[in-house]
């Protein structure tokens, strides 16, 4: 049986736009880059690619290279806070995320924080460290040289951090903090709110000046329980609040009746919220209302 074009580029789908995703923070972007992708494959003579995979990486990464100048200059006019678009990854969209450091790289905090780095310096660190490429292969992809792949790495490692396991992985303890917190919010509880966030805690949220959000980030366990008690019963009148794993990370998806809302990460660590990242951007939530929405 021959294996058609659209057959082959499927067994490597989900890790292309795994890359893409990372890359960009734009899910919606991400399914461009890699549709693309696949008309370049489709028109490209086969018989000359000998590793279809590589050849594949290589030709997402530049178009999510191109990509990524225009998009900082986006970026750079966005109202309020920008926050990446979010995941559901509980069916394997990003891939296996099957520990700590996984889920940690494509939190949203992580992506945030490599907005910090150069598009070139941002695809040596994903390569390397979300797909274990050698700095030879890296070099092959970017068309540059071992050294300055090294380079480059070590100057973005410098700007992100040591890889490291940031939160809490999902426990039913967890769970449980964060349905205590919603409800605390819902009924306005500002003492329930003080006791359950860290002292240092920080609230994001990304309207995209297209819904009313906190254009800034509120940064205080006090001050996020003060806005959390004056606004929460109102805000939630009427929304259900599913538990739902976005990013790798506990979530919370936000419906009003059939109508996603909104897309939030709750932070925990030692047993406290320290943070909240809320994406109520409705443009920033049309590829998970889509994972979310059965057809």
């Amino acid at each position: 049986m021959t294996t058609t074009t659209a057959e082959e580029f499927e067994v490597h789908r989900t890790r292309l736009f795994s890359l893409a995703y990372r890359l960009l923070g734009s899910a919606e972007e991400a399914e461009d880059a890699v549709q693309d992708a696949y008309l370049r494959y489709s028109g490209a003579d086969r018989a000359g690619i000998e590793h279809p995979a590589a050849w594949l990486a290589k030709v997402v990464t530049n178009l999510c290279l191109n990509r990524l100048t225009s998009a900082r200059a986006r970026r750079e006019r966005y109202v309020g806070t920008w926050l990446p678009e979010p995941v559901v990854t509980s069916d394997g969209t990003l891939g296996p995320l099957e520990s700590a450091e996984q889920r940690d790289a494509v939190s949203m905090a992580m992506l945030v924080l490599l907005e910090r780095l150069t598009p070139t310096e941002r695809a040596v660190y994903v390569l390397r460290e979300a797909f274990g490429y050698g700095h030879r292969e890296i070099a092959g992809v970017l068309d540059l040289s071992e050294a300055n792949c090294r380079q480059l790495y070590r100057r973005a490692v410098r700007r992100v951090g040591e890889p490291q396991a940031r939160f809490e992985p999902a426990s039913e303890r967890r769970e449980e903090l964060v349905t205590s917190f919603i409800t605390a919010a819902r009924d306005g509880d500002l003492a329930g709110l003080e006791k359950l966030l860290a002292a240092d805690a920080t609230w994001w949220s990304d309207g995209g000046g297209k819904v009313t959000a906190a254009r800034w980030p509120i940064e205080g366990g006090p001050a996020i329980a003060r806005f959390l008690a004056g606004g929460g019963p109102k805000f939630a009148r009427g929304l259900d609040f599913v538990p739902t794993e976005v990013n790798g990370q506990l979530g919370l998806a936000s419906w009003a009746g059939d109508t996603l809302v909104g897309l939030s990460v709750v932070e925990v660590c030692d047993g406290l919220v320290t943070g909240v990242r809320a994406v109520v951007n409705p443009e920033k939530l049309a590829f998970a209302r889509r994972q979310l929405t059965p057809p």
